[in-house]
């Protein structure tokens, strides 16, 4: 039967029936024919027209796959890519010759299913997993019946082949393009749990680079070709970037997997004891206290002779995961011991395996050695700190105890997070936004006269101030101290803003005069932020309130 017979009848022989015809987008597996789908052999088995996708040389991946079940009566429909990569005179450039090459193709099937005929447009993997059937399926299905027959993706083949789980438990699986810029791809794979790199090919040395920068490359596996002929696995760090096809991915597999059986099935808590007297501490990290940090007993040490471990001093923000910087949620990921103020411990997911010392808020320095000295076992260890752990927190512990013997070979890293500071700025709206000083009100680390002096130089000198620590219930009268001396360089009517736990479920921001200024108003969880001369608070039509400090200060 002559190609005019064919779009006359149909592929079964017979006349076309009246109204249009069915559209399907099959999905034929990863390449080995053997994996297609029942439903996709029986699609394509009552098909008129056969579409598939390919490069200018013609050969289709997707009609080799599903080459023993085409019949000599198919129409078949070969979708030819104007470019691939090279450049194009096209004058809408790449973007426009494909977006003119989908019209032109869609128009071509539109043809057929205004004849009655069922058009299968057949893709390898799954159709609308970065498959080229999903630009047809855009312009025709909201105008034809359309069925969509998913597929084993690459991404299924490659941890099969590599025998190697992708996800457990509550680890997030994340599937990236390799054509991502190489920072987006490094902060990605550095805050997600395990996942996937396609289209690999020219983007390789970006993609090897960026599992290098996060930390990841030892994990990294390479795929390539899954399931077909010409199939290779193997460590990503030991893969010539010339030999790497486009068809390839890299794979971050599950790192519970890994794990002894009875670390995989929970993780482990040391210093469980100190946990509930952690929940009733009121004030910011100060000396020794009885609920010292202890290493658990069945922490398997290293010889001291091996290469250190690391610690990690994270910044987690005022408050939960939405505060956190991907690096910081990265090194959380990899740690093999967290250790860390209870609440703060608490703020980060459990995961399988990692071991977590809980203790008070008042025990800094036990915390930091206690951290050394699993690294110095040779554990990752991540000391998590809240906002900025820079910031009257715990990076100053660490790197203080990290100076001494026997601790000075130990790798030492500070990731910063969001501050309280900041955070509470920005709630209120920019009133940090000229010279600030930080000024922590407690005096258990520095005397009164000292915080005076200070607070008396940073009002002298017309600076926003922000204040931490206000005050506690073992310390009540800083706060009411605080305002008598920024009276003295500062109008009644000067905006001061109360922003207590922010982030938290408790969040409130107020903005008062500072001669209203109600000690009894402010407690552990409050920041205050003290306007200069020059901030501004504004009621808008909404009725919020927003305060801000201008770049622009008046010449003298």
């Amino acid at each position: 039967m002559s190609v005019s017979e064919q779009q006359a009848t149909g592929a079964s022989g017979a006349a076309t029936p009246a109204g249009p015809g069915r559209l399907y987008g099959v999905g034929l597996g990863p390449g080995d024919p053997s994996l297609m789908t029942v439903r996709a052999v029986e699609v394509i088995a009552g098909a008129d027209v056969i579409a598939y996708h390919s490069a200018r040389h013609g050969r289709s991946i997707a009609r080799s796959i599903a080459a023993a079940h085409l019949r000599p009566d198919h129409i078949e429909e070969a979708l030819v890519y104007p470019v691939t990569t090279e450049s194009t005179d096209h004058p809408g450039g790449y973007r426009g010759a494909l977006d003119e090459f989908y019209e032109s193709a869609a128009a071509r099937l539109a043809a057929h299913l205004d004849a009655g005929r069922t058009v299968a447009v057949i893709s390898e993997g799954d159709p609308l997993f970065y498959g080229s059937y999903q630009h047809m399926h855009k312009r025709l299905a909201h105008r034809y019946p359309t069925e969509v027959v998913p597929g084993v993706t690459s991404i299924s083949a490659a941890a099969a082949r590599l025998g190697k789980p992708l996800a457990e438990a509550d680890e997030v699986l994340t599937i990236l393009p390799g054509t991502l810029p190489e920072e987006e791809l490094t902060a990605r794979l550095a805050s997600t749990d395990t996942a996937v790199v396609m289209k690999l090919g020219r983007t390789f040395p970006t993609v090897r680079r960026a599992m290098e920068r996060s930390g990841r490359l030892p994990e990294a596996h390479y795929v390539e070709r899954a399931t077909m002929s010409g199939e290779r696995t193997q460590r990503l760090a030991d893969i010539d970037a010339e030999t790497v096809p486009y068809f390839s991915v890299s794979v971050l597999p599950s790192r519970i997997a890994d794990l002894p059986p009875a670390e995989a099935s929970s993780g482990v808590a040391a210093g469980a004891a100190d946990a509930a007297a952690a929940r009733d501490a009121d004030d910011e990290m100060t000396s020794a206290s009885p609920a010292t940090p202890t290493a658990a007993d069945d922490t398997a040490p290293t010889s001291p002779a091996a290469l250190p471990g690391e610690v990690v001093v994270v910044g987690t923000g005022p408050a939960g995961p939405l505060w956190l910087t991907p690096e910081s949620r990265g090194a959380l990921a990899a740690a093999e011991d967290l250790v860390g103020y209870t609440t703060y411990l608490d703020r980060v997911p459990l995961r399988p395996g990692q071991r977590r010392h809980a203790s008070d808020n008042k025990v800094e320095s036990e915390r930091a050695e206690l951290a050394l000295d699993l690294a110095r076992r040779g554990r990752r260890v991540a000391v998590v700190s809240g906002g900025d752990p820079g910031v009257f927190a715990m990076a100053t512990a660490v790197l203080e105890v990290a100076s001494q013997d026997p601790y000075r070979a130990i790798p030492v890293r500070v990731l910063p997070g969001v501050t309280a500071a900041n955070a509470a700025a920005a709630r209120a709206g920019a009133p940090l936004g000229h010279d600030y000083a930080v000024i922590s009100l407690s005096d258990r680390l520095k005397p009164w006269e000292v915080i005076a002096e200070r607070l008396h130089a940073a009002a002298s000198a017309d600076l926003a101030l922000a204040l931490y620590n206000p005050g506690s219930r073992s310390r009540t009268w800083q706060v009411g101290k605080a305002r008598e001396l920024l009276l003295e360089h500062r109008a009644p009517d000067t905006p001061v803003i109360l922003a207590r736990d922010i982030g938290g479920p408790e969040e409130s921001v107020r903005t008062v005069h500072l001669a209203d200024l109600d000690p009894t108003q402010v407690d552990m969880r409050t920041l205050l932020i003290i306007g200069s001369s020059q901030t501004q608070a504004v009621r808008r039509d909404d009725g919020t309130e927003i305060v801000w400090t201008p770049r622009r200060y008046p010449e003298a």
